[in-house]
């Protein structure tokens, strides 16, 4: 006998004629509504178990997919330009490169960017530009990113001796070992 709530029907998992819990987006037997709820609430479980039992990662390994085929960007591209205020009421422009509608680069400048107090800052936010879209450059085209790349941007970043970029990229150019940073 079945309820209001439950009808006779195949559950859409098992394929067992059982009745049938009917929510919003599925129609399940009562053992795998228990299952749909494990898995909502412990995500963590499905690897577990689908480790043990498949002796394989549960996702592929992610493949780079380049656009256009090529590693370099082109010396033209399209962008878009925002102006946003920070919590001081300074303005600062954000352009976003992209190719083929994929975000490639990021920079970030100021009208402020002959203030002493804000070089620190503008320092700071070139390094975080540029190693966002070193980023964005392996996300969306499949550039490698190696500790060369990311001391080149950290070093082009510095805007005078002993600021934050300067000092990160001496202390981090110690580990590269016999590798030209150009």
């Amino acid at each position: 006998m079945t309820t209001g709530s439950q009808k006779e029907k195949v559950c859409e998992l098992c394929n067992t004629d059982a009745p049938i819990n009917k929510d919003t987006t599925w129609h399940l037997c009562d053992s795998c509504q228990s299952i749909l709820t494990t898995v909502e609430e412990h995500p963590e479980i499905v690897k577990k178990v689908w480790q043990r039992l498949q002796f394989d990662p549960i996702l592929p390994k992610a493949q780079p997919v380049g656009i256009m085929g090529q590693e370099d960007l082109p010396d033209l591209l399209d962008g878009k330009r925002y102006r946003v205020i920070d919590r001081d009421r300074n303005k600062w422009y954000l352009s976003i490169s992209e190719v083929e509608g994929k975000p490639v680069e990021i920079f970030a400048s100021t009208a402020f960017d002959r203030d002493h107090e804000l070089q620190s800052r503008i320092s700071n936010l070139t390094t975080i530009t540029r190693i966002i879209s070193l980023i964005l450059r392996h996300i969306f085209m499949g550039e490698r990113i190696t500790l060369t790349k990311c001391l080149k941007q950290i070093q082009r970043s510095s805007r005078q001796k002993n600021d934050l970029p300067d000092m990160l990229y001496g202390v981090l150019s110690r580990y590269v070992k016999e590798e030209k940073i150009a």
